[in-house]
């Protein structure tokens, strides 16, 4: 933390420098005549993840967050005696409404997570009630406890009856997810085998659907009416149309005021009916689930004049064990590839082998996902890139989303090489 910049201790504060106590400020007089806001105000500025651009500052009034946070609490029954786990950044639409604002509605309890080597024993500490991450966190406990028991071994035990139950139970103890009654998962693709992994645990992932232009309240899997590949059906009080595009539009009161400054870009989101263009294609059932089938923006065309949808190719190879990372490219190019990052658990076992084992367990990955592509979708191969795609060197959005422009544009070099060597698994050395 910067010099300067005031620090309140909190209950449990690690040790350090803090200008005042939380008990301190309990002792206090509370402000008196607190001006009420109007609903109409201007209560904060959020911005986008800018995973296609550049961020967009998106303006929300009091009324947008309350219709978010009333509905929400009462949508996931949010109560006093639930605890949740502050982890995510407050530049995250899904911290300040899912752990903030339902705080102020609820009344619930919210631990903190101190840093990213103390989280796990953090997570421990607090035993969330109710807890939401982003996929690419539920991949990493997955990943966890594969690092201690190996995934065939772990796969073995849980399908026994009754020493599956033990076992999963005593997973999710060690991961300070036992006490778990609503969890969810959101802001991006969630690959179904994790979906079901937890699922075998003991443990039902919810996804949810939102953006920072709508509170993300839009769309939640309820219980007992999950579909396999769909996302779930609108939050209450959330209008939802398929326009001829194929593009989901929503509209509710979570529905932004406009985007900071840019009232040209505002025009482009919101249509004159009040409807939020999501940049989202998808589709609906009878039953008003939704299936998203790509982002607008990131569809690419290759040489070939073929349109491909980059996201449902991502979350069939990101549902392997060995990956943690995944972009397909393709934009101008004759067949799409997939620039991977292996995962942990893959880095440890590479350091301590040979690459043969891997490579033949992604070619395997490979024709398994060909299989089930359109042959204009299909992948040339599997490149797997050197690089740690992180928030720290510029791979990643504070809130986890790959920059695809990012990503293409540090290998764009080697992409013309990849093809011409026409092999299912490269290496970029």
């Amino acid at each position: 933390i910067p010099e300067g910049i005031p620090c309140v201790g909190l209950p449990l504060r690690p040790a350090g420098r803090f200008d005042q106590l939380w008990s301190d400020l309990q002792a206090c007089t509370p402000i008196q005549d607190q001006p009420k806001p109007a609903a109409d105000q201007l209560c904060t500025i959020i911005y986008t993840s800018g995973t296609t651009g550049t961020p967009k500052g998106v303006m929300h009034n009091f009324s947008n967050f309350a219709f978010g946070a009333s509905r929400g609490i009462e949508l996931f029954g949010v109560a006093e005696e639930d605890r949740m786990l502050s982890y995510l950044p407050l530049c995250h639409v899904a911290e300040r409404m899912f752990v903030e604002m339902t705080s102020f509605y609820g009344g619930s309890t919210i631990f903190f997570a101190d840093s990213l080597d103390t989280f796990l024993e953090d997570l421990k500490r607090a035993r969330p009630t109710v807890m939401f991450g982003v996929p690419r966190i539920w991949t990493k406990f997955q990943m966890g406890v594969y690092a201690r028991m190996p995934a065939a071994r772990l796969d073995r035990l849980l399908k026994l009856p009754l020493i599956g139950r033990m076992v999963g139970r005593k997973v999710l103890a060690g991961l300070g997810l036992d006490a778990v009654r609503y969890a969810l998962c959101g802001a991006a693709p969630v690959p179904e085998a994790l979906l079901k992994w937890y699922q075998r645990l003991g443990l039902d992932l919810f996804e949810v659907y939102g953006m920072t232009e709508n509170c993300g309240y839009s769309h939640v899997c309820r219980p007992g009416k999950r579909r396999h590949g769909w996302i779930g059906q609108p939050c209450t009080d959330v209008e939802v149309r398929i326009a001829d595009t194929g593009e989901v539009q929503v509209r509710s009161g979570a529905t932004m005021q406009g985007y900071y400054l840019e009232p040209e870009k505002t025009a482009e989101t919101l249509t004159t009916d009040g409807f939020l263009r999501t940049g989202d294609k998808g589709e609906q059932d009878a039953e008003g689930n939704l299936r998203l089938t790509g982002r607008i923006k990131e569809i690419f065309k290759t040489s070939k004049g073929k349109y491909v949808a980059p996201a449902p190719i991502e979350n069939l190879l990101g549902a392997h064990s060995k990956i943690e990372q995944v972009c397909v490219v393709g934009d101008g190019m004759p067949q799409p590839m997939a620039l991977c990052v292996l995962s942990e658990g893959a880095r440890k076992e590479l350091a301590n082998g040979t690459r043969v084992e891997l490579e033949g367990s992604l070619k395997a990955l490979l024709e398994a996902v060909n299989a089930q592509l359109d042959k204009h979708e299909r992948l040339l191969g599997i490149v797997l890139v050197k690089d740690i795609w992180a928030i720290d060197n510029g791979f990643l959005t504070p809130t986890l989303k790959i920059k695809r422009s990012v990503v293409e544009g540090a290998y764009a070099a080697n992409f013309t090489g990849w093809m011409e060597r026409r092999e299912p698994v490269l290496w970029h050395e």
